[in-house]
């Protein structure tokens, strides 16, 4: 399909929450197709549609992406939503294709039901852990708005927001 830009702040449609798909069809496939082109190009590990700039409730993964020595695991997950999570936290140190070259940090539940439509517009609930849970939650916070650098401290985040402008800026300048 194709392989699209990836917004970065301050775009404000990061921050806005992504509208829920009414009906799972070719447009909505076609984006999916999309997304992955993206995310392998990128490349990511996971992707929200609404980082290609369009505000959806569709998010795609791939833990195994960039790593030749494993089967891929593409998962597109349409209007997912946490039904549950486990009182176990983990540390991770997350990156993000929006905030490009920032890692840190972020604590979040080790497990996660997550409740979705898949690519066909079937009623799916799954369970994660480990590296998938991470980055479940990590997307579907982009569906709400929510960016990794969030869960920072205050300064931590200004600091890394006030980075990726100034790059966002340079790059545009050049």
């Amino acid at each position: 399909m194709a392989v699209r830009k990836i917004i970065t702040p301050p775009n404000p449609l990061l921050r806005q929450p992504s509208l829920k798909v009414a009906e799972v069809d070719d447009t909505i496939r076609a984006l999916i197709a999309d997304m992955f082109d993206t995310m392998y190009d990128a490349p990511g590990i996971g992707l929200a549609a609404v980082q290609i700039g369009e505000p959806l409730a569709v998010i795609v993964m791939d833990i195994h992406s960039g790593d030749a020595e494993k089967e891929p695991r593409p998962l597109a997950l349409i209007n997912p939503e946490v039904v549950w999570s486990s009182d176990n936290r983990v540390t991770y140190q997350e990156g993000c294709l929006s905030v490009p070259e920032i890692y840190d940090e972020v604590e979040r539940p080790a497990e996660v039901r997550v409740r979705f439509l898949d690519e066909q517009g079937n009623e799916q609930e799954r369970l994660f852990g480990g590296l998938e849970a991470i980055c479940v939650q990590h997307e579907i916070d982009h569906t709400k708005g929510i960016l990794f650098v969030d869960h920072l401290s205050r300064l931590k985040r200004e600091k890394y927001l006030k980075k990726v402008i100034k790059r966002a800026k340079q790059a545009s300048a050049a």
